[in-house]
């Protein structure tokens, strides 16, 4: 079985969160699910191979990884507590924010820092999720960077 079999096919988020997206939030969206689909490594332990479909959602207070084949036939849950999480989502939003404002009129050097924080956070999302999930489901660091995207996009919700 190669490596190319565990991976994402389709992700889909809560319908409810779409409709409230700011035009930035909203590109952002689209860049992470577009880069994610072209290439991850999505590993649910235990499967027998994929590719497989994700669906992201919040549910009482809890993010919930809806891991289905490509029928859509449900393989299993991992529910997430988001408390881990809030620090570093309200940390990564404040400083879009910034980087937003800035791409705008300030100058060169200023987004460049701006940005490297920016990473920064994502990075530290990125992992975060990478641990929370260990034991659960394998993901390279590219896709655990798309997928904190999208976490941070459900969280504009919860």
């Amino acid at each position: 079985m190669t490596d190319r079999q565990f991976r994402l096919a389709n992700v889909i988020l809560d319908e409810a969160v779409l409709m409230r997206l700011s035009p930035d939030i909203e590109h952002e969206r689209r860049i992470a699910i577009f880069d994610l689909l072209e290439d991850n490594y999505f590993e649910p332990i235990g499967a027998h191979g994929g590719p497989f479909h994700l669906h992201l959602v919040i549910e009482e207070n809890r993010l919930v990884f809806d891991v289905r084949d490509t029928a859509d036939t449900p393989l299993g849950k991992i529910i997430l507590a988001l408390g881990p999480f809030r620090r570093i989502i309200k940390d990564y939003f404040l400083i879009c924010e910034s980087y937003f404002e800035a791409i705008k009129t300030a100058p060169p050097s200023q987004i460049e820092a701006i940005d490297m924080g920016r990473r920064g956070l994502h990075n530290e999302g990125s992992d975060l999720l990478r641990e929370r999930l260990k034991g659960k489901i394998e993901l390279n660091h590219d896709t655990a960077r798309r997928l904190f995207t999208l976490v941070c996009v459900l969280h504009l919700r919860a």
